[in-house]
């Protein structure tokens, strides 16, 4: 393999990327700023729920990779030579030391500690001795591998209050982890929703591989009440689905939010207002679980 490096102002990065892609063969191709790690480095993502700064960096490193040299050459040289890519420079041709990328990616998902007896584990990892409860989960295309601070606090609330709830609901429930621990710590009647097929479908391997039963399913699976109900998605739609979450919870029953940065807190609880009364319970790195129960 040969990786071809070229350096793009902002206007160039999208045709050259699809270019290289669509009309000059190359594996793939990433983008990263080229002033990565100097004074110049900029930011492009910002909040959850707030627009980028910008469109892109002043100037992009593009890596294009190419199965031999002769083909990082030819696309170089053919880039060159249109008159569209004026301020486009190689960087370099060069070769890509193979590397066990299995490996290196399963290097970067350990074992995450929820309490010193609940733990998240990935497949190719043994759980600690310490651990009494285990859910076994792998990095995957839905969101929720207990590594983020809002799953985290999700997960220590449900193994905090654990109890038989006759009910549960996780809406939203990607890659279906919450569902899976309310299921280890006395959830029954288990409903896990999520408007992403993919999601319903990553729900349902993963409660196999965890021996849980549970039923996931799009929306309007969700029906009736709750004794607990579970929403680990963003502020906007958290605020949006307040009437329809708050619908679901159950006489005495428990309503935990996250996916909430600590200065949304305000206009949660007064989206919310109107039905229950939410609270701050847990916070970490900037975001917070907000919870909230309904009078018997």
């Amino acid at each position: 393999m040969f990786e071809l490096v070229l350096r793009a102002p902002q206007a160039l990065v999208e045709p050259v990327s699809d270019a290289l892609m669509d009309e000059l063969d190359a594996l793939s191709v990433s983008v990263e700023d080229a002033d990565a790690g100097t004074a110049a480095e900029q930011a492009l993502f910002g909040e959850p729920g707030m627009p980028a700064p910008q469109p892109g960096w002043d100037s992009s490193t593009l890596r294009a990779l190419f199965p031999d040299a002769a083909a990082a050459e030819q696309a170089a040289t053919l880039l060159l030579a249109q008159d569209w890519t004026g301020g486009l420079h190689v960087q370099a041709i060069e070769a890509v030391v193979e590397q066990d990328w299995v490996r290196i990616t399963q290097s970067q998902f350990a074992p995450v500690e929820i309490t010193p007896t609940f733990w998240i584990v990935p497949t190719w990892h043994e759980p600690p001795a310490a651990a009494e409860r285990v859910i076994r989960l792998d990095p995957g295309l839905a969101f929720g591998t207990g590594t983020h601070p809002t799953t985290r606090m999700c997960l220590r609330w449900i193994a905090g209050h654990a109890q038989p709830w006759q009910r549960v609901l996780d809406y939203g429930c990607g890659s279906g982890i919450l569902a899976i621990a309310a299921a280890l710590h006395g959830g029954q009647a288990i409903d896990a929703v999520d408007i992403d097929p993919a999601a319903v479908a990553s729900t349902r391997a993963n409660a196999q591989a965890n021996g849980v039963q549970l039923h996931a399913a799009l929306p309007d699976a969700a029906q009736g009440s709750y004794p607990l109900v579970l929403a680990n998605i963003l502020a906007t739609p958290l605020k949006l689905l307040a009437p329809l979450l708050c619908g679901f919870v159950a006489p005495g029953g428990a309503l935990v939010l996250a996916g909430i940065l600590e200065r949304q807190a305000e206009e949660l609880q007064a989206a919310y207002a109107p039905m229950l009364s939410l609270q701050v319970s847990d916070r970490e790195d900037g975001w917070i679980l907000m919870t909230a129960r309904r009078m018997a």
